[in-house]
């Protein structure tokens, strides 16, 4: 099965953008070769700029207290495994603690470090990082692959509060829907949200089909058509019935 993830908040757009950049600058902060270790660079850039919303913080510590008092709420209910649920509280709490540790605007450090911005001002121009371009950057990468991860992850220090408090949040969103299988006939399904609320839609298909899920959703309708692309033709309507699985996920 492959899995489909659409946000439909802005919030949760974010979320998921970086999501997939610490997970590739986690990736390649663990491989040794100076152009992966580039590679995480480039990533950890990316982060910088996504994380740098004024409020992504107190949003996450504000979801973060949400999401402690509505499990406790369960606490006396016997179908919950009360280890289970003081872990998940657990977890909570110290993530909350270093977000709220987490002083000033994150990536701070990283802005005020003249080295590391001028390599991502250079990073804008095509090809910008040339070894005659930053001579000092070259320098860097032809260090041992321990020196580069060292100071890699020095850098990306700063961004663990947002990495765990986020992580907590994204978890709990995709385990809050109930999976239904749905059929798209000749490629297209449509479904009215009649009030229904949802930040996050998921959906799985099988692997062997050959169309990928496009998706237009508001207050009062969901639209889903699955295209297929056969080489440099344009993206058309699959003609066939799709089954998938369609989830609301919805904090």
């Amino acid at each position: 099965m492959i899995s489909y993830e659409y946000p439909l908040s802005e919030r949760v757009r974010t979320l998921l953008r970086l999501e997939d950049l610490y997970e590739r600058v986690e990736y390649f902060l663990a491989k040794d070769d100076p152009h992966e270790h580039h590679v995480a660079l480039l990533a950890l850039f990316e982060i910088l700029e996504v994380s740098s919303r004024a409020d992504l913080k107190s949003d996450l510590l504000q979801e973060l207290e949400r999401q402690k008092h509505a499990l406790e709420v369960l606490r006396d209910n016997p179908e919950i495994s009360e280890q289970a649920l003081d872990n998940v509280l657990w977890q909570i709490d110290q993530v909350s603690s270093r977000l709220f540790q987490s002083s000033g605007k994150t990536g701070q450090e990283l802005r005020e470090n003249e080295w590391l911005m001028s390599i991502k001002q250079r990073t804008n121009i095509p090809g910008g990082v040339c070894e005659f371009d930053v001579p000092s950057y070259h320098h860097w990468l032809q260090q041992g692959a321990e020196v580069r991860r060292r100071d890699l992850q020095q850098w990306l220090a700063p961004f663990l509060p947002i990495r765990e408090g986020m992580g907590i949040v994204v978890r709990l969103l995709r385990e809050s829907g109930k999976s239904t299988t749905q059929v798209a006939y000749q490629g297209v399904y449509q479904q009215m949200m009649a009030g229904r609320i949802a930040q996050m839609l998921r959906i799985r298909l099988a692997r062997d089909y050959p169309c990928v899920p496009e998706v237009s959703a508001n207050k009062y309708a969901l639209n889903i058509r699955f295209m297929t692309q056969e080489g440099m033709q344009r993206p058309k309507v699959a003609e066939i019935d799709v089954e998938f699985e369609l989830t609301f996920c919805n904090l």
